[in-house]
């Protein structure tokens, strides 16, 4: 199985789970993450999500290259902007995603850690966008998101010329959230997880969405969508839920309806 994905306590575990091969991504893991990315978005018994790789040496080299040279497309599939989409290609998920980086992080491991919410990562973590040196680019968003996560030299630095960050860097330029050792880096993203899990869940989903989409509009039309959404979340039984808890002292019993 070159993926494995649970979902348990509301929470979905996807393991990317080809340690021998540094988890790097066949035909086979994209189209399985597909489905889970899919069934993530839509399953309503999952509210958060964890994503990692296999094993302690890597969460994910990035795209089995061999696996797809010397591979070929039609050129139709130029315009199959929707088939097997995942995370980091354009599927909306609106549910929070947790990264627990357990190693190396390169190319299309990157582009998927842009993709991500929150970042746990293992002290011997490190970063790297790599794909110049093999003569292609950095799909999945990478050469979109580098410039809005990173200090623009950085990025840049790390686009054009391949430059490996340290899980120590990566914390102090806000790349990842937390750096932990690994014997913790399980246990520390699945506390975050059930922290999140605390909080209203549809609450967390329009959160994630008007924050995302403030990067692409004008800031009227975003504050007037955040009206919006607030108008809507106001009719939903979770926001009489949490008043009603906070002011009987207890932990409020959210639903996500």
């Amino acid at each position: 199985m070159k993926l494995i994905y649970e979902v348990k306590d509301r929470i979905a575990r996807i393991t990317i789970n080809r340690p021998e091969a540094m988890n790097a991504m066949d035909a086979d893991v994209y189209a399985e993450l597909s489905r889970a990315w899919i069934d993530v978005r839509d399953n309503p018994e999952v509210w958060i999500a964890i994503v990692t790789g296999a094993g302690d040496k890597a969460f994910t080299a990035g795209a089995d290259l061999k696996s797809f040279i010397p591979g070929t497309r039609g050129k139709a599939d130029f315009w199959l902007t929707q088939k097997n989409m995942i995370l980091n290609r354009g599927l909306e998920v609106w549910k929070p995603i947790i990264a627990a980086v357990n190693g190396y992080c390169l190319a299309g491991g990157m582009t998927l850690l842009f993709a991500t919410d929150i970042r746990i990562a293992a002290e011997h973590a490190v970063f790297e966008i790599s794909e110049v040196k093999r003569g292609i680019l950095p799909g999945n968003g990478g050469t979109q998101r580098a410039l809005r996560q990173l200090p623009y030299a950085i990025a840049m630095e790390m686009l054009l010329l391949g430059r490996r960050l340290t899980a120590h860097e990566a914390l102090s330029y806000g790349l990842i959230n937390k750096m932990v050792p690994l014997k913790d880096l399980v246990a520390t993203a699945e506390e975050y997880a059930r922290r999140l899990c605390d909080n209203g869940p549809l609450a967390l989903r329009a959160v994630k969405e008007l924050a995302i989409r403030s990067q692409s509009v004008p800031l009227e039309h975003g504050l007037r969508l955040e009206e919006s959404f607030q108008e809507f979340l106001r009719t939903t039984e979770d926001a009489k839920e949490g008043p009603r808890a906070f002011a009987e002292k207890r932990k409020p019993a959210y639903k996500a309806q």
